[in-house]
């Protein structure tokens, strides 16, 4: 490869079927290089995903925001909403290549010391990493870590990935995008605001599969319903009710992909109180039933 410094030859961006599993809610971490290429529809998923691209910037809609990611800048955003590659913005090249990583949700967020990142990147911000804080060197360190399936390599992949994500707290990440309802400032939250949100969507993660209410959740962060759900939807840009149901959404597309559980279990593992509850979000959110998810992933992996 042309480019200096970019590590082992890039491969082509193999089938989503790789990143889940039937042990896992969300789906697995994990790491691909490959030559990018424009998207026709949008898609979403269960991860933080942090994208480094070579060679080119790239143009992606991102829940209906235009969003320019620059290269050879490390940016994050949360791929559980829809997003888009739309374009380049310079001609394609032989050298144009995209490092992903895709840090699985609920293990992302059980990180400790990052709550400011966790509440900016659900709450839907696009987030460039100072490089002072994350090098390049460093990012393709980390895909020769994660190719080399070593156990005791991926332990130090994932404490150095914690570390970045706390020295780029300190020294003050960018945001490429916000919700238009937010400004950088009242994003911002204060401290005591941001441990509320953090224990609120962990015990919601925790908890997926049992009945959840507003109330029970606030308890979680010693808040009343009424605050706690103003304070979720005004900071996260998403109802409480609407964040759980594309958690569990989340939960299902990953049993389902991998995992050959009958689907009112998959159901029932992911906390949908009926069938008929379940069909109606699969749809709405995926276009397609439970059976036509499994069986598209089943014969295009």
């Amino acid at each position: 490869m042309a480019l200096k410094d970019a590590p082992a030859q890039a491969t082509e961006l193999t089938s989503d079927r790789d990143f889940y599993a039937p042990d896992t809610a969300y789906g697995r971490f994990g790491m691909k290089q490959f030559y990018p290429d424009t998207m026709d529809a949008p898609h979403w998923h269960g991860h933080v995903e942090f994208n480094l691209i070579l060679g080119n910037d790239m143009c992606y809609d991102y829940d209906g925001r235009t969003v320019i990611v620059p290269e050879d800048r490390i940016v994050a955003f949360w791929a559980g909403v829809p997003h888009r590659l739309t374009r380049f913005e310079r001609p394609l090249h032989d050298d144009m290549v995209l490092t992903n990583l895709y840090m699985p949700v609920d293990r992302f967020l059980f990180m400790p010391h990052v709550s400011q990142l966790q509440v900016a990147l659900l709450g839907g911000a696009v987030v460039v990493l100072p490089p002072q804080s994350l090098s390049r060197t460093t990012y393709y360190q980390w895909l020769e870590d994660f190719r080399s399936s070593q156990p005791e390599r991926w332990e130090i992949l994932f404490a150095e990935l914690n570390a970045a994500l706390r020295r780029s707290q300190l020294d003050g990440f960018d945001f490429l995008s916000l919700p238009e309802s937010m400004t950088h400032d009242s994003h911002r939250s204060n401290s005591r605001q941001i441990t509320q949100l953090v224990a609120m969507i962990r015990y919601i993660l925790e908890n997926l599969a049992s009945p959840l209410t507003t109330a029970e959740v606030a308890r979680v962060a010693r808040l009343h319903p009424n605050y706690a759900s103003s304070l979720f939807a005004k900071t996260l840009h998403i109802p409480m009710k609407r964040f759980i149901i594309r958690m569990r959404l989340l939960r299902a597309r990953a049993i389902l992909i991998d995992g050959s559980d009958p689907i009112s279990q998959v159901a029932e593992e992911s906390g949908f109180s009926s069938m008929t509850q379940f069909y109606e979000h699969f749809r709405t959110a995926y276009g397609m039933s439970p059976h036509q998810m499994r069986r598209e992933h089943s014969t295009g992996s």
